[in-house]
């Protein structure tokens, strides 16, 4: 790959991972970054992944800077993220970062009865599956504690270097 190339691809996922800025009518709220947003998610979803030392936000790190993943899905992403912090502030005027536990989930609740908040939490709960059941080499399931969890052996011999 060219070193143009190269640097293109990395200033395009520099930008689909940095900040979301949060807009509260015409004024600016708030800035918050995807990886901010999607960690709290991952705990909001499905503590038990964290308890197993299952590093789901690292792995949306991997999501959002692999050139095999469109940049449709990653601009998907993003978006959603500034959607659900754009619906926290109008629900409860904080972003989802500083509500408590109880208030993300019933902004949850809320935006998957929207036909965009379904998308986002299905995709984001893939990405979350895929970190905590995939192989130990694409960085989610550290020491194959989601296989563990499930009693499940996982296909030998393992990959010597990841696909993804």
């Amino acid at each position: 790959m060219s070193a143009l190339r190269s640097r293109r691809n990395f200033l395009k996922a520099g930008f689909l991972s940095s900040a979301v800025f949060l807009m509260d009518g015409c004024n600016l709220f708030g800035v918050t970054t995807p990886m901010q947003t999607l960690g709290l998610m991952h705990k909001d979803l499905f503590p038990h992944a964290q308890e197993l030392g299952i590093k789901t936000t690292s792995y949306m790190q991997i999501v959002f800077n692999h050139f095999r993943i469109s940049d449709a899905d990653k601009t998907f992403l993003k978006n959603g993220v500034k959607w659900l912090n754009e619906e926290s502030i109008t629900q409860y005027k904080q972003e989802y970062a500083k509500l408590s536990s109880k208030q993300r989930q019933n902004i949850l609740a809320t935006v998957t009865k929207t036909e965009w908040g379904d998308s986002f939490v299905y995709n984001v709960m893939n990405y979350m599956f895929e970190a905590m059941l995939g192989d130990p080499i694409y960085g989610g399931n550290n020491h194959e504690a989601g296989w563990k969890w499930l009693q499940f052996q996982g296909g030998k011999p393992s990959p010597k270097q990841a696909y993804m």
